[in-house]
């Protein structure tokens, strides 16, 4: 595997939530600065060091509600 993609979204009672396509790897953080640390180390806790990706992209989604 050479990429791993995450789909990155606000949870309701703030923060930041992460889950990886293809893959059971989820995690959290507080803010978005500190979300990619915390998504390394997920990969790094699921994966043995050989068979890592070499590239874990976040997809950032955001829902915005319009009114018409």
């Amino acid at each position: 595997m050479n990429e791993l993609i995450f789909i990155v979204e606000e949870a309701p009672e703030g923060g930041f939530v992460a889950r990886a396509l293809g893959q059971s790897i989820f995690t959290e953080s507080d803010t978005r600065a500190e979300l990619p640390e915390k998504v390394r180390d997920s990969v790094r806790c699921h994966f043995e060091k050989e068979k890592r990706p070499k590239v874990i992209r976040l997809h950032h989604v955001r829902e915005e509600v319009i009114a018409i």
